[in-house]
């Protein structure tokens, strides 16, 4: 299965956090553009505002919380490119991306082994689902998968967020900001 390449609009002002971004993207196989992008990452120096009204989706890269109306992603500029990759798919997606653990009043908490992965888009979208009570039965037909999908997906965000059971994924992933209700 091919993955599908994303048309990136960067907006930074930096040249070699540019250079740097653009070789994340470029080994993610997305696809820089001047126009009609599919998603906009902006990454903000220390007195930068986000974009105000924007074409496509905002991801943002900041390390320092943003006031006002929130993008559609807010994550730390320390993000690795697997990271960057998923949390622009999952925007694209329709999804929110947030730092793990959330934005601490001075900032993003620290990382490290403690902080909890970032999810896949669609282990996020059947945390989300199951986090609204449904079943594995009623998350598969909503997403036209199987049962059995549904389950590896369980089972691989279970581990990712060290927990046994539904209800204590779905508690995980809303206290660490993995999901937003």
């Amino acid at each position: 299965m091919s993955r599908h390449s994303l048309r990136i609009l960067l907006r930074a002002d930096d040249p070699v956090r540019r250079q740097g971004l653009t070789a994340m993207l470029d080994a993610a196989g997305h696809a820089l553009v001047a126009d009609m992008p599919d998603v906009v990452l902006c990454d903000l120096a220390r007195d930068a505002r986000p974009p105000g009204e924007a074409e496509a989706p905002v991801v943002v890269l900041t390390d320092r919380p943003l006031a006002g109306e929130q993008p559609a992603g807010v994550l730390p500029r320390t993000i690795t490119q697997p990271q960057l990759d998923v949390a622009l798919r999952a925007v694209f997606a329709g999804l929110l991306v947030r730092a793990p653990g959330g934005i601490a009043a001075d900032g993003f908490r620290p990382g490290g082994e403690d902080a909890p992965p970032l999810l896949t888009p669609r282990e996020a979208e059947i945390l989300t689902l199951v986090s609204e009570g449904m079943s594995n039965k009623a998350v598969a037909r909503a997403l036209g998968i199987s049962v059995h999908t549904v389950k590896f997906h369980l089972e691989a965000l279970f581990a990712k967020l060290e927990a046994t059971s539904r209800a204590e994924a779905v508690a995980k992933g809303l206290r660490d900001g993995v999901i937003e209700l």
